[in-house]
């Protein structure tokens, strides 16, 4: 089954999400510790998940699959989600891929450190328009390469 997962604590492109689920006609899960304001539909399922630190990401990885999309911008559970065949959509339009994810493992830990030591600080930039734009026109790329790997097996 093609599905979408949204790893929902934080994420700025829910609305984008449904906007393209719905054009395709993919079911979307929405999962966090807690949610509001998720639409009331039979196409979106809203997972709340214990309040354990990696509850929500538990839940994503081991429910994901071959021909599902994970959009996240969590490094790790990006990495465990490829591991398991899912496609996997940063908020501002990255896919994460099997040739990507470990130079973006290796840098998320090298930050970490650099910030450990004070050498840098702050965080991501701000969600820019541009960002929004690129998320939409990829997760439809995402989409029809699924919906067209799936109809080939």
């Amino acid at each position: 089954m093609h599905e979408i997962f949204i790893d929902a604590d934080g994420c700025p492109v829910k609305d984008e999400v449904y906007k393209v689920a719905k054009r395709y006609g993919l079911k979307v899960n929405v999962v966090a510790n807690k949610l509001k304001n998720v639409p009331k539909c039979d196409w979106i399922e809203a997972i709340i998940v214990g309040a354990g630190f990696d509850a929500a990401d538990d839940w994503i990885a081991e429910q994901t699959g071959e021909h599902d999309i994970v959009i996240t911008s969590d490094i790790p559970l990006a990495d465990r989600c490829i591991k398991s065949g899912a496609r996997v959509l940063g908020a501002k339009g990255r896919e994460f891929t099997p040739d990507s994810i470990g130079n973006a493992l290796a840098a998320r830990e090298l930050n970490s450190y650099l910030r450990d030591m004070g050498v840098i600080s702050g965080g991501n930039k701000p969600m820019q328009p541009k960002d929004k734009s690129r998320f939409l026109s990829k997760l439809d790329e995402l989409v029809n390469a699924v919906l067209r790997e799936s109809r080939n097996q």
